[in-house]
């Protein structure tokens, strides 16, 4: 598959910040939009633009101040707030040869707390070794208030010392093409594809995040082949709202650039305040491609359409050419939901577009959509596909093949068989930044026969044949593949499929997607499926009996129902409980080892022997008095009783 420009007068660039002086010298792009920043206000929203003749000044000046304080090849760390400087600066990184290791900052204030965000700070900072960092002036003013008042109080904190260590890059003197003071000293230079661009971390989901090296032309071609397969234009306008610091939301930055488009930004955070937000925004700029998590769908249901104080806009969402779908599993039922909701508002089943990625391949891999002529994708096992494979490789070299493995013996299944899939491009990373032997295994597979090394992702996939097509399904996590004992023989079903189902027993009092399955262990004979839900606000949080019972009865009843799986133990929690990456998908290991390790917080829960006894726990963190719930066998109030029924698992 080509990916060649559309216009033979405007040839690939081999590094995607050269794509920026080639559109900025052009009268019909120098004053268009290349970014746009929105705001969400309290009663209006306010845009700030970006166009490429100007993202093209800032990048050479903020490159040129880089290297008047930094070297080729080094190492920096970005922890700019989200907006229209982080683009000018993750552009700037490459240009001066930088590699960036983008994180989103942490606050500043009490560097020695914890929590996940500090830790993925230390993680960063300790495994990259970056020569400097960059933030905002206020950021940096706050880093070294914190580090004075933890030297002042003489309690060492690793993370300061480590923060104190480096040399601190302002993002407002960058701009003004200099580094604390300093002149640029070094012309610029540009990089080549075979540079070390980027480091980006896995999501963490199934373990612990791993640093992934990403090249310069890893990068441009992955943007290229999203730019094909998505069929972008320079006429194109995206919206995202993603983290504009890895995977998709960073790459869409680059393929914005690619295919000489407009994408207009907004924070994470005022999607999550405001979800209708996002439909608003595609409707004010005519946008025709934007990227979401498949869990935004089912949230702005929910939440899109409340009232929030503000005069509300009619939505005109026909503009829409490719509405993507991230983040798997992508349930067929809550698109179809989804499309029936807003068909009324213009939005065209056609636009549909299920997709898969992963931090190891730069972030795209694939996606079912075609051109908008298939309005109806077949499901498969009730998910949607995420690619369309071609029937013969050896008549088209494919730019990112796609094969299914068997994990045990490494070779390929057949159509309609479940394996592992595994990927090879040019967009393949480097590896994992000081994990050789985990590079090895996961960057280094090979087929007899062939001499191409293939990442294995750790995903489970089938390709299923549905007429003159062959499709991808993404069905989940190997990790996440729970091994049960049913009636003396063994069966494996994905996490989601039990949590989807335990959403449906009590769906207005539970937190969609913030439900998260497991087994307490790994041998089927001795396991029992774990149930852990978020209620939502109001719900009767804090331990109360309620109708708990109820909730947990339903869970355990549409479980058996849908998915034939007896849950053996079921807790509930408070909302933001259940852990989460911060793209949003669950940690459910991490959840197993904070219930078992007797350190997640618990409203209630309910254990069941075979199909009828329970006993259960409501918990308000402390000792209490026995609360018996009619129909239950027992019920047990103290924390150390409740860790000693934990102890035998």
């Amino acid at each position: 598959m080509s990916t060649e420009n559309y216009d033979p007068c405007y040839p690939d660039q081999p590094v995607v910040h050269r794509y920026l002086p080639v559109w900025a010298k052009l009268p019909a792009f120098a004053a268009k939009p290349a970014f746009v920043w929105a705001d969400d206000g309290d009663t209006a929203m306010s845009y700030a633009t970006l166009t490429y003749s100007q993202l093209d000044a800032a990048v050479e000046r903020m490159s040129s101040g880089l290297l008047g304080a930094l070297r080729r090849a080094d190492t920096v760390l970005v922890l700019a707030s989200p907006g229209l400087r982080l683009v000018k600066l993750l552009f700037a990184c490459q240009r001066a040869v930088l590699t960036a290791v983008p994180i989103i900052p942490p606050d500043p204030s009490r560097p020695g707390a914890g929590g996940a965000a500090h830790s993925h700070l230390l993680r960063a900072v300790s495994q990259t070794r970056p020569r400097a960092a960059v933030a905002d002036a206020r950021y940096i003013d706050a880093i070294k208030k914190s580090n004075a008042v933890v030297d002042v109080a003489g309690e060492p904190d690793r993370l300061a010392a480590m923060l104190r260590s480096l040399r601190w890059l302002s993002v407002d003197e960058l701009e003004q093409g200099g580094a604390n003071g300093a002149a640029p000293v070094t012309p610029f230079v540009g990089g080549e594809p075979e540079d070390a661009y980027l480091i980006q971390y896995t999501s963490g989901a199934t373990g612990a995040q791993k640093p992934v090296v990403i090249t310069a032309g890893a990068a441009a071609h992955n943007a290229r082949a999203a730019r094909r397969a998505y069929e972008l234009h320079p006429g194109s306008v995206v919206v995202s709202w993603l983290p504009q610091y890895h995977d998709c939301g960073l790459m869409f930055l680059l393929l914005t650039v690619v295919a000489g488009a407009t994408c207009v930004l907004a924070s994470p955070d005022a999607f999550v305040r405001r979800p209708r937000l996002w439909l608003e925004l595609v409707t004010e700029f005519r946008a025709t491609c934007t990227p979401v998590p498949s869990f935004a769908l089912p949230l702005v249901l929910r939440r899109g359409r409340s009232p929030d104080g503000r005069r509300r806009r009619p939505l005109e969402l026909g503009s829409l050419e490719n509405l993507i779908l991230i983040n798997e599993p992508i349930y067929k039922s809550c698109v179809d939901e989804f499309v029936a909701e807003f068909r009324g508002d213009g939005l065209l089943p056609a636009s549909i577009s299920p997709s898969y990625g992963l931090a190891e391949n730069c972030t795209f891999v694939s996606t079912a959509w075609r051109s908008r002529r298939c309005v109806d994708l077949p499901s498969y096992k009730k998910l949607l596909p995420s690619a369309r494979l071609s029937f013969h490789m050896a008549d088209e070299e494919p730019e990112i093949e796609i094969i299914m493995v068997d994990e045990e013996t490494g070779e390929p299944v057949e159509d309609g068989v479940e394996g592992e899939i595994w990927v090879s491009s040019p967009s393949n990373a480097s590896g994992y930044l000081g994990h050789p032997s985990a590079t090895r295994e996961v960057f280094c597979a090979t087929l007899p026969g062939k001499g191409s090394c293939y990442v294995r992702t750790g995903d489970r996939g089938v390709v299923v044949v549905r007429g003159a097509e062959r499709y991808l399904y993404v069905v989940g996590r190997s990790a996440d593949v729970l091994a049960l004992d049913v009636d003396g023989g063994q069966r494996s079903v994905c996490a989601h499929y039990i949590e989807t189902a335990a959403f449906g027993g009590a769906p207005d009092r539970l937190r969609g997607g913030c439900i998260a399955a497991f087994a307490t262990s790994p041998v089927p004979s001795t396991s029992l499926v774990v149930v852990v839900a978020e209620l939502l606000k109001g719900s009767g949080g804090g331990g109360g009996g309620g109708d708990h019972k109820d909730i947990c009865e339903g869970i355990k009843r549409a479980v058996w129902e849908e998915e034939g799986v007896r849950v053996g133990w079921i807790v509930l929690v408070d909302s933001g409980v259940v852990p989460k990456t911060t793209s949003g998908k669950l940690r459910r290991g991490a959840a197993r080892e904070k219930l078992l390790a007797g350190k997640l917080p618990i409203l209630l829960e309910a254990r069941y022997d075979g199909d009828e006894s329970s006993s259960s726990v409501p918990w308000d963190g402390g000792e209490e008095e026995m609360e018996k719930c009619p129909g239950m066998d027992a019920a047990y109030g103290s924390a150390s009783r409740r860790l000693r029924l934990q102890s035998f698992l």
